[in-house]
């Protein structure tokens, strides 16, 4: 049975969406639970999957503008190519700027959905999915960062 507002979404995007975490998940326990070289291995995944997913994420909106374009259109497309530079520039910056960047990011790029788009061209699904996985990879990026000054 889905849950309210998950309706509107293919089959096992929802799934998809939440085991998308475990790289995140595998990541933040490996820089905490490890030391040297595999610790600064696992940063640098986690930075480079957040990077990924963000860059993920902006490629939604060109999707929906080629969909349906608008006049709002060439805007949209700017916006949506801010995740993905956001993205390159956390690949280029130490490991705890890199992943303080990408959780602005996210989150920042969670608002625009949510405020600035909406309903009125994401499904709610879509929207109530978002949120949960924003909060969570914004979390583990956090922790991340903290399990880094530790």
């Amino acid at each position: 049975m889905s849950e309210p507002g998950q309706r509107s979404l293919p089959q096992g995007l929802t799934a998809l969406g939440y085991a998308g975490l475990l790289p995140f998940v595998a990541c933040v326990l490996a820089i905490a639970l490890l030391e040297g070289e595999t610790r600064a291995f696992a940063a640098r995944s986690l930075v480079a999957y957040g990077a990924v997913i963000l860059s993920f994420l902006g490629a939604v909106h060109w999707g929906l503008v080629l969909r349906q374009p608008d006049a709002a259109a060439p805007a949209r497309l700017a916006i949506g190519v801010l995740p993905s530079l956001a993205g390159w520039v956390a690949l280029l910056l130490p490991d705890r700027y890199a992943l303080a960047l990408l959780v602005v990011a996210f989150g920042g790029f969670w608002l625009y959905e949510h405020r600035g788009v909406g309903p009125a061209l994401l499904p709610p699904g879509y929207l109530d999915l978002r949120r949960a996985l924003s909060l969570a990879v914004c979390a583990l990026l956090t922790l991340g960062l903290i399990a880094l000054a530790g």
